[in-house]
């Protein structure tokens, strides 16, 4: 009997023990989360410059329907255009955010795809992905002006024509990082906390 109390003291030692340890580590995840700030969308230092008209580049999505991108839009909408690749499994796995954001922005910004390459393979793509919704540009001329090296790449331009955020998007949270740049009036996030 007496080997079974000390057993059982010995456990409700160690339960008390592993508990503290435990509130511990919760308190120092805490600390970590409030020391860290949030990653917006890579801003290479090469490149169009934020605040600074876009480059103007009159297109044709696939649909056929005419598109010129880096112009005042009189209509106040802003415009994210996102650079993709059927080869991008990034970017594959962005989509989904891409089409989420395009439903709960849809009061001020439109959404434009871009990519370059095989013109078959591009539209394999979009019926796979199920982007017929989304305008969707085939044009090596419009990566050259808005000089993107590395995808999947996103610039968003507003209702003037003017370049308010730009980077790397790999995920949901560096995609609404560019929205919040343009809210807040800075190039970045980064920027932002930088200044802070």
């Amino acid at each position: 009997m007496s080997a079974l109390a000390i057993s059982n003291a010995v456990l409700w030692v160690l339960v008390v023990v592993l508990a503290a340890v435990l509130a511990a580590v919760v308190r120092q995840l805490g600390v970590l989360h409030e020391r860290i700030a949030p990653a917006g969308a890579l801003m290479l230092n090469r490149g169009l410059k934020v605040g600074e008209p876009a480059p103007l580049v009159a297109v044709a999505d696939l649909g056929g329907r005419a598109h010129e991108l880096g112009a005042a839009r009189g209509d106040a909408r802003s415009t994210l255009l996102l650079f993709v690749s059927p080869t991008c499994p990034v970017c594959k796995s962005l989509l989904p955010a891409v089409k989420s954001s395009r439903r709960d922005e849809r009061s001020w910004l439109d959404v434009i795809l871009a990519s370059d390459g095989d013109l078959a393979e591009q539209q394999a793509f979009v019926r796979e992905q199920g982007l017929e919704g989304l305008p969707y540009v085939v044009s090596p001329a419009l990566g050259l002006a808005y000089q993107v090296s590395r995808l999947p790449y996103a610039a968003l331009i507003d209702e003037q024509g003017v370049l308010r955020a730009r980077g790397l998007v790999n995920s949901r949270e560096h995609l609404e990082s560019l929205f919040e740049a343009k809210r807040l009036g800075v190039a970045s996030l980064q920027e932002y906390f930088s200044a802070t």
